[in-house]
């Protein structure tokens, strides 16, 4: 490879869902597009969040000019806070974006450390040796970006999330003009989401939301309570024109909500009168046909609002006679379970549910088989390599593209930690970097690894049983015990037979030892464990987690 090539170097994203960011190397500089998190699945036990593991950019901090953003959802700027606390360097974004990212350093005490530097579409960023270009797109969040990455070898296009939607909510169109003017100087590099690939045809404006909406809220003769993404500000506009409409009070719920909505309203992209906004303490002193509550919950969130309202664990919204719930989202893939079971124990409870599969009630932001052949057919590329998106998106991105005319050696369907490296000339993916994830419980970060996952599927799955004992060092006897606790693995009260038969295994063990004076513990609990162990598979076919502790007296 010539050694005047950029690199393209996805740390995260690549062929799964959420995490999105990528490292564009030239020469002694690199930038980052994006720095987002997934959410942990089902058998991440007490995992609160997954970010990418950027020692790649740690170990080259110096060449790090700045993190360049193309929207706020939390899959491409949730990462952020964890970032900058390891590399302290220039973010780049549009008004609402930064607007959404400083709430969250605001969270991290990283407010006052931390450099925003607000852009506009049509607005260049220019280094040493690259020049990167905001061009405003369309999607699900107001603000969108796709990024012109402008390198001596060539221009690299990256859309970021984006649909095109020709009668968007706040009248700002795709930027396709420039597209095209870059595609017919040329485009080295398309970088282009995945998402809804294997989707057919022309995606739906949100406009058409509205008038679903519209048509819904009129008949309606109690409170309408609207679950949808906290960032889907568009469609927060068209429940809230909606409600205005019918004369009804809308209340935001949900500390995500909440949040975002007061940045929206406070940077103009929301608009609401204040006299139609009001606390959810005040929510009584209105009669219910007045109220309209937005809030969080459209994945079936076990503690997001909508399932705690319908599990009765809200604390400030229970469920009246005469109550509309409209689910304005689809479920992102997995979640269908959870919102299934929200939407029953919605219908257990005597209120009225609208979802998808009843009503036009939700369309996505991400672009359509028809929307991304225009694309292709704008820039162009030389070379193509799928974004955003599971691996079978990329995949089925790649067929697309060859479909249209590209070489098949010219596309690279990459995963996370694959180098690709351009030159005049060629280009190649032969090079792999460090990638990989960091789980985020609590307030740690990185110190839940798979061991300690592993641990917490095995107790989780079998339980686990503790042996308590207390031994006098001086004459080798057993002092007191032992004493049995189980958690998770059968009820005591019912199952005293067992217990008796683990106090009696344990005890023969530790006599063992003791008549041969032994006293290190590692010794005597490896004999209980082993012992109690192999007696409980034989007994019950179940492998819990055995703990014998020891004390001294």
């Amino acid at each position: 490879m010539d050694k005047d090539s950029v690199k393209i170097i996805p740390l995260g994203g690549l062929g799964e869902i959420g995490k999105n960011i990528t490292a564009i190397e030239y020469k002694d500089e690199i930038i980052v597009i994006d720095g987002g998190i997934a959410f942990p699945d089902d058998d991440m036990y007490g995992v609160d969040l997954v970010i990418p593991d950027i020692k790649y950019l740690v170990e080259r901090k110096d060449k790090v000019k700045g993190m360049f953003l193309t929207h706020g959802h939390e899959d491409h700027i949730g990462a952020i806070p964890y970032i900058l606390k390891q590399i302290n360097i220039p973010v780049y974004g549009t008004k609402l974006t930064l607007g959404l990212v400083k709430n969250k350093l605001k969270e991290h005490g990283l407010e006052n450390s931390s450099i925003l530097k607000t852009v506009r579409t049509q607005q260049s960023i220019k280094l040493e040796n690259m020049k990167i270009e905001f061009i405003g797109v369309t999607h699900s969040i107001a603000d969108s970006c796709a990024l012109a990455i402008h390198t001596p070898i060539g221009v690299i296009l990256h859309t970021g999330d984006f649909k095109i939607d020709y009668t968007p909510i706040d009248g700002r169109m795709m930027d396709l003009n420039r597209i095209a003017a870059l595609g017919k100087k040329g485009v080295l590099l398309l970088m282009a989401d995945s998402t809804n690939v294997e989707r057919t045809g022309h995606s739906i404006s949100e406009k058409t939301i509205g008038e679903t909406l519209k048509k819904i809220f009129s008949p309606s003769k109690g409170r309408i309570i609207v679950a949808t993404f906290a960032s889907n500000i568009h469609r927060m506009q068209q429940i809230a024109d909606a409600s205005i409409a019918q004369n009804r009070k809308i209340v935001f719920s949900g500390r995500s909500m909440e949040n975002i909505s007061n940045v929206a309203i406070e940077l103009g992209y929301l608009h609401i009168p204040q006299e139609s906004v009001i606390e959810i303490d005040d929510i009584n002193k209105y009669p219910s046909e007045e109220i309209t509550i937005i809030t969080t919950g459209s994945q079936g969130e076990p503690m997001a609002g909508l399932s705690r309202i319908a599990y009765g664990t809200h604390r400030k919204i229970s469920i009246q006679p005469n109550d509309l719930f409209i689910i304005s989202a689809s479920p992102i893939p997995g979640n269908d379970k959870s919102v299934s079971r929200v939407i029953n124990q919605l219908f257990r409870k005597g209120a009225d549910v609208i979802y998808e599969d009843l009503e036009e009630i939700h369309v996505s932001g991400h672009a359509y088989q028809e929307e991304l052949k225009l694309i292709h057919s704008l820039v162009k590329p030389k070379y193509f390599m799928p974004v955003h998106g599971e691996y079978r998106h990329l995949k089925h991105h790649r067929d697309l593209a060859i479909k249209l005319g590209m070489k098949p050696s010219n596309v690279f369907t990459l995963e996370t930690g694959k180098v690709l490296e351009i030159s005049k000339d060629s280009a190649n993916a032969n090079k792999t970097v460090h990638t990989g994830i960091l789980f985020v419980d609590g307030l740690g970060v990185g110190d839940v690894g798979n061991i300690v996952l592993r641990d917490r599927r095995e107790l989780a799955k079998d339980g686990m049983v503790n042996i308590v004992v207390a031994i006098n060092r001086e004459t080798y006897t057993i002092a007191s015990g032992p004493d049995v606790i189980t958690r998770g693995f059968i009820y005591a009260r019912e199952s005293e037979d067992l217990i008796n038969k683990i106090k009696e295994i344990s005890k023969e063990e530790i006599e063992k030892c003791l008549e041969k004076e032994i006293l290190e513990w590692n010794v005597i609990k490896t004999n209980i464990k082993k012992s109690v162990e192999h007696f409980l598979y034989h007994k019950t076919k179940r492998n819990p987690s055995v703990f014998p502790i020891i004390m001294e007296v």
